[in-house]
Parts: C-alpha cells; sequence; structure tokens
C-alpha cells in the first residue's frame, strides 16, 4: 500500500506520464474519494490492512492464547471492521467497494529510469551527456542492407469499413467515461437501499459472533446466508450505465460461492437428489472434506495436477483451523 502511494505521487509529478491503458473505472472512483476525503482515505487504509493481516493475527491468537479468547479477538477485529466500513457509508452515502482503496495500475518496469521530476525515495539522475558508441562490426558497414521479399509484398485487400470500426470502437466514449469519478456510482436514496447495505456490513460480525458461542454456532451458516439473501432482494438494480455498480454487485454474488467452504456445509453433505428417501430413512451424510481429500490422493502423482493437488491438501488444514481462511 505504501508503494502504491509512491508510485501515484510519482506519476502526478511527471506531467509527461501518460498511461498506455485508460484508467479502470474502481482506481478513478476510489483514487478520487482518497484525495478529497481525508476520513475516507484512513478509514480505506485501516479496512485493507486489517484484511491483509487478519490471518496472521489469527495464527497468533491460535498459539498464544486459549480458543475462547482467541474467538474474543475475531470478533474485535469484525466489530472494527463494521465500523470503518459504516465510516465509509456514511462519507459517501453510495455502496461500497471491494477493496475500497485504488489498486495499482501502474507498472514501475514501464516508467523511465531516468527523470526531472524529484522521487520520493531515490536522487533524480541526470541522462548521459554522451550517446553510445557504435560497435566496431558496424564502423566500416557501408554498403546498405537490401529490403526482404516479405516486405515488398502488398498486403491483401480488407475491408475497409471493417478495420476502421475496429480502430474507433475502443476509442469510442462511454457515459462512464465523461462522468466526474466520484459520480461514477449513483447515491443511496430510497429506506431499502440503505436496509440492504447495512445488512450486508453488519452480516460478517454476525456470522462471527454466533461461530463464537456454542449455543448458536450450527445456526450461523443459515443466518449468514439469509443475510446475503435479503441483502441481494433488497438491492437496487443498477442501470445499464452504471458499470462500477454492476461490476461490484457482480463480485458479491460471485463471493456467495464461498459459502460451500463454511460451516457444515463443508464439513457434511447429503446427496439430496439422488438419495432423499434413503436420507430421511437412515439420516446418512457424506463427509465432503474426505472426498476433496481423495480426489487429492487420485491426482498426487498426476502431471500439472499433482502440483494443484499438493496446493489444496496443504490449503484443507487452513479451511478447517482457521476463520479466516473460510470468510474473506
Amino acid at each position: 500500500m505504501y508503494h502504491d502511494t509512491l508510485l501515484a505521487r510519482v506519476v502526478q509529478s511527471d506531467p509527461h506520464w501518460k498511461p498506455i491503458l485508460p484508467t479502470p473505472l474502481h482506481t478513478r472512483y476510489t483514487r478520487a474519494w482518497s484525495d478529497k476525503v481525508t476520513l475516507y482515505k484512513w478509514a480505506a487504509r485501516s479496512l485493507e490492512l486489517i484484511r491483509f493481516t487478519q490471518l496472521l493475527i489469527e495464527m497468533l491468537l491460535r498459539r498464544k492464547v486459549s480458543d475462547k479468547n482467541r474467538w474474543r479477538g475475531i470478533v474485535f477485529l469484525e466489530t472494527v471492521k463494521m465500523i470503518l466500513r459504516f465510516t465509509l457509508l456514511k462519507v459517501t452515502t453510495r455502496p461500497l467497494l471491494s477493496p475500497p482503496i485504488p489498486e495499482r495500475d501502474i507498472d514501475p518496469a514501464s516508467m523511465p529510469p531516468s527523470s526531472t521530476h524529484t522521487s520520493p525515495t531515490l536522487a533524480p539522475t541526470s541522462p548521459s551527456p554522451s550517446s553510445p558508441p557504435t560497435p566496431d562490426h558496424l564502423k566500416n558497414n557501408h554498403i546498405p542492407l537490401q529490403p526482404n521479399a516479405l516486405m515488398l509484398t502488398p498486403a491483401p485487400p480488407a475491408r475497409a469499413d471493417t478495420s476502421v470500426e475496429d480502430y474507433l470502437l475502443p476509442k469510442a466514449l462511454t457515459t462512464s467515461s465523461v462522468k466526474p469519478s466520484m459520480l461514477l456510482m449513483k447515491p443511496m436514496s430510497s429506506p431499502l437501499e440503505w436496509v440492504s447495505e447495512c445488512i450486508y456490513i453488519i452480516r460478517p460480525l454476525v456470522y462471527a459472533s454466533m461461530l463464537s458461542t456454542k449455543k448458536h454456532e450450527g445456526k450461523a451458516l443459515v443466518t449468514a446466508f439469509a443475510m446475503e439473501l435479503i441483502s441481494r432482494s433488497l438491492r437496487r438494480t443498477p442501470s445499464h450505465s452504471a458499470d462500477l455498480e454492476r461490476e461490484e454487485y457482480a463480485r458479491r454474488d460471485r463471493d456467495i460461492l464461498w459459502y460451500l467452504l463454511r460451516g457444515s456445509v463443508w464439513e457434511t453433505y447429503s446427496r439430496f437428489v439422488h438419495f432423499m428417501p434413503l436420507l430421511l430413512k437412515r439420516n446418512i451424510t457424506n463427509l465432503f472434506r474426505p472426498k476433496v481429500e481423495a480426489v487429492v490422493e487420485k491426482t498426487a502423482n498426476t502431471p500439472i495436477l499433482g502440483i494443484i493437488s499438493s496446493l489444496v491438501k496443504d490449503w484443507i488444514p487452513l479451511v478447517d483451523e482457521y476463520y479466516y481462511c473460510e470468510y474473506f
């Protein structure tokens, strides 16, 4: 995060810098809020700092304190994250983006090695006054190089209208391209939109609080999933021009798949479609985790798949033992 701020500062101080690709909408939106509102900038950075270190904090708590205190630490982290998200919601009055800070869209290798601007970390370097010398094997080369036959062959005829359309369409401006950066997402207006976003924000804290108590541990997954569906049903339908909001809602819909790696869904599952009568009589459940481990063992010696299976095998204990490996 600190390096990203340094790179952004260098780029802003160089008037000759021009990005190869247009700036993503997410970067434009989050950078505009970070530059204008100091509270948003530090709340977003604090939220991302917790997200980057939460698994490490849980590992330290697991080694140093009891299991009960570990869950207290997890609930405390989720409480802090909830407060920071509500702070961002109050500042922007718009649905939250993830991540709330600009992502790196600058390749440091594409930056010139020498520049006239003042770098925040390095002293400016001056270009070499003399041009590079000519190699010895080219000094006496006075015979011009004959052009290749392929270079003299005329290009095949192509449709002029198609080539012009292919060239102009990527350069055409959209409504998001001309909107001010802070207005790329429309503010929330109706009470249902606020209720939807508030449910989405408090959902992680409710899930962690129910898991920390043995009494409500079995209902934690169902409650969190129900809150997810309620928030999804109450949220507004973005217009076709609201590209940034549509991307955020699509990401939230994809994150629903992570429920397959949580709680009882990960521990047990039943084949309701084919064996429903048998399940009702004998209450047979099949463990999901052993089946994943069986697939890993079968593909351990298979080329290419063996690498993936070894990674999955090392990842399974993390899902079993740590809360922040199953919740993102």
